[in-house]
């Protein structure tokens, strides 16, 4: 890529030299990138005035990548095989970010051919049966598209005013159920906004399926993803419930057996129901909507222990939640992490201007209860989203197996408080001086 861009510089090429250098810039070690895929299959053609030099930095540029994904993803199935998912699930998105057609990721990510598209199995369903996707009315018919589109809206065999439709579903207990791929949204806000909330919650869906793979699938599973043969073999997880309140007020009447704190909620997960529990704002939390959406992900995608963290290592439960509330949309990314982040910060506000410092020997060993009770929990919190942050970027990833390690098994109900030192191979002084390390080297 360095040869190339310097070619194009002798030929005058600018902008294809910009676009070259652009692309092998270094991104932030702390942050994850996730490429936002493309539907239509195969590159993007040169325009149709370009000159013979440019047309040639086109199909250089392509090869290159191509052949940068190719290599990439042969150290992922390396890494896989080396006991190593998240290296290996990091690797192949880089691959895909290379080459967005490079058939292997696409199919280890649960793509296949169809019309001209990649298409997920459920989206090759919904096309043959005639459905189109629309980005305000989700999956309909293409033949009622442009009825919807006029403001008509199908009822028992007839066509209705969407005022009418609004009418009708009023109250939640009618409200309208929108489907997404893994969602069901049931909302008395309007079906455009159920759908712009499946979409968002489709992204965390996404970024977080790939990130804990070892969470939900064994490592048969994961092996046999990122083994040729094993094409097509995608895991299969459960469809999640979501309710969405068109104000607080319906919000807070429909949960008020939940308790007191539903007043000042921004939105909740309750494992009891397996729903995840919002309301439209102008305001609206999006942080908030990531962070409940995360633990109903943890609890609904295998069968986990009641009272997960009650007496032990509950602060990774909320821990993790934390850091998926940094999931935003970037330069053609959806991206992770990166100590920019408004809980990142703080946690490094709390640990080098405050000096405070809860040792994980220590963090590890209270209980839900304890945790809840502490006059600190506001800045105990900043901590966790901290060594949170910590345990997935530090040392270009070294906790990063172990973290979801971690996960597994205080889901599975381990509350053992050396569990996360003896998954990491290290004592929890070195971990603590290894995050204060880790906060110290990035700036003020």
């Amino acid at each position: 890529m360095v040869e190339l861009a310097a070619s194009c510089d002798a030929k005058g090429l600018k902008a294809e030299a910009e676009r070259t250098r652009a692309w092998i810039r270094p991104r932030d070690p702390n942050r994850l990138y996730i490429t936002d895929l493309p539907e239509k299959i195969g590159p993007a053609k040169p325009p149709a005035d370009a000159t013979a030099d440019a047309v040639a930095w086109h199909e250089h540029f392509g090869r290159l990548r191509r052949e940068q994904s190719d290599a990439l993803f042969a150290l992922a199935r390396g890494a896989v095989r080396s006991g190593r998912p998240s290296l290996a699930f990091e690797l192949a998105l880089a691959a895909i970010g290379e080459d967005p057609d490079n058939e292997a990721v696409r199919h280890l990510l649960g793509y296949q051919k169809f019309r001209d598209g990649w298409h997920t199995a459920y989206e090759v369903r919904k096309l043959r049966s005639g459905q189109v996707w629309s980005d305000r009315f989700g999956w309909v018919r293409k033949s009622d598209l442009a009825r919807y589109e006029k403001g008509e809206r199908p009822n028992n065999n007839r066509w209705i005013t969407a005022e009418e439709d609004a009418r009708l579903h009023r109250d939640i207990e009618s409200g309208w159920d929108i489907e997404t791929e893994h969602y069901t949204v049931r909302t008395n806000h309007g079906i455009e906004a159920g759908v712009a909330l499946g979409v968002k919650l489709e992204q965390l869906y996404r970024v977080w399926k790939q990130l804990f793979v070892r969470y939900y699938a064994t490592e048969e599973q994961v092996v046999a993803l990122f083994d040729a043969r094993g094409r097509g073999r995608n895991i299969e997880l459960p469809r999640h419930q979501v309710v969405y309140f068109r104000d607080r007020e319906d919000y807070n009447r429909s949960l008020a057996s939940l308790g007191p704190t539903v007043g000042i909620s921004a939105g909740a997960y309750v494992d009891q129901t397996r729903r995840a529990y919002f309301f439209a704002d102008k305001d609206q939390d999006e942080r908030t909507l990531l962070h409940e959406a995360t633990h109903q992900l943890f609890h609904e995608s295998r069968a986990v222990a009641r009272n997960v963290g009650m007496e032990g290592n509950f602060w990774i439960v909320e821990g993790i939640a934390e850091y998926m509330e940094s999931l935003l949309r970037e330069d053609g990314f959806l991206v992770l992490g990166g100590l920019d982040d408004a809980r990142a910060n703080g946690a490094r506000v709390r640990l080098l201007r405050d000096s405070f410092h809860v040792p994980l020997d220590e963090l590890t060993r209270y209980s839900l209860k304890q945790l809840q009770s502490d006059p600190r929990i506001g800045t105990l919190y900043s901590e966790m989203a901290g060594l949170t942050h910590f345990l997935v970027h530090y040392d270009e990833g070294r906790y990063r197996d172990a973290l979801v390690a971690y996960l597994t098994a205080v889901y599975n109900g381990d509350q053992d408080p050396n569990l996360l030192s003896r998954l990491t191979g290290a004592a929890y002084a070195e971990l603590d001086k290894q995050y204060r390390e880790f906060m110290e080297k990035n700036g003020k």
